[in-house]
């Protein structure tokens, strides 16, 4: 069977951070996370944007919490979905950080049948949403399961994701650090280089510094793509516009045929997880 854009559908949960995702493409739905402050909860980018988050977190007596979609949530969209497309298929944040995949999997059940696809895409935020854009190029050509497993499968393999965090005490109150906690503990102006590798947070280096961060996100960069306009780009970044546009010249100087095919803010939930100051970097080849 041909999949396209007119017969499959896709379901990103709101750790893509992607929220215009359905209004750039019809065949697109977001499942938002909720984040907590104290009593009053929040769907993420529904009921709370970025800008309001990051305001609200200056003023928090205690850090946010958050929590995953209910089965109920993703089954109410499945069955929207379901009278319109013949397949769904629905990409969520690594199970290694959330519990949201096994939600999506839940309600794929009490849905029944084989319609709904889920995938622990073991990425999250600019990245997820790439893969998602990546498979939507697929649909809009005309694809087959096969050949979109394959595509998923070989992005794991070889996409690019480095991010920095302000601190790490974020990661470790959310309870995401990972492999991480090995950089714990405050020194002054050291910045960890980070990456998500079977979709758990590792550690790569520590810089002094965001100029050195900016550095060696600069040297991986250049020593892991080639300039084309088969290359694809993302930043994002948590209150930290200036660091966004400055990555954003920077791949323009390095590699001036790339696509910058997302540039966002972190919304609440993962901005809960990574804090304000982070910026993430992200890049792979579509040669589609």
């Amino acid at each position: 069977m041909t999949l396209t854009a007119e017969n499959t559908a896709v379901v990103l949960d709101s750790t893509a951070d992607f929220p215009d995702a359905p209004e750039r493409y019809p065949n697109f739905r977001v499942v938002p996370l909720y984040v907590r402050f104290g009593d009053e909860s929040f769907k993420d980018y529904v009921e709370i944007d970025a800008q309001g988050f990051y305001e609200r977190l200056t003023t928090a007596t205690e850090l946010p919490t958050t929590s995953q979609p209910t089965p109920a949530d993703f089954l109410a969209v499945y069955e929207e979905l379901a009278p319109k497309y013949e397949n769904i298929r629905s990409l969520q944040i690594s199970s290694t950080l959330s519990g949201t995949f096994a939600s999506a999997q839940s309600a794929a059940e009490l849905l029944g049948g084989d319609q709904v696809r889920v995938v622990d895409t073991r990425t999250v935020s600019a990245s997820l949403a790439m893969l998602a854009i990546g498979v939507q190029r697929r649909l809009e050509r005309g694809t087959t399961d096969e050949e979109i497993d394959a595509f998923v499968e070989e992005y794991a393999r070889s996409h690019h994701l480095l991010f920095t965090v302000n601190t790490l005490e974020y990661l470790a109150k959310g309870g995401r650090i990972g492999k991480a906690a090995a950089f714990a503990g405050n020194l002054l102006n050291v910045k960890p280089i980070l990456t998500i590798r079977d979709g758990e947070v590792v550690p790569l280096k520590r810089v002094r510094g965001n100029q050195k961060a900016f550095q060696e996100f600069k040297s991986m960069f250049e020593s892991t793509s080639t300039d084309s306009p088969h290359l694809k780009v993302g930043i994002a970044h948590a209150a930290a516009p200036e660091r966004m546009e400055a990555l954003r010249k920077m791949v323009r100087d390095v590699r001036p045929q790339a696509e910058i095919e997302m540039a966002t803010t972190l919304g609440a939930v993962v901005g809960t997880h990574a804090g304000p100051g982070t910026v993430g970097f992200f890049w792979y080849d579509d040669p589609l």
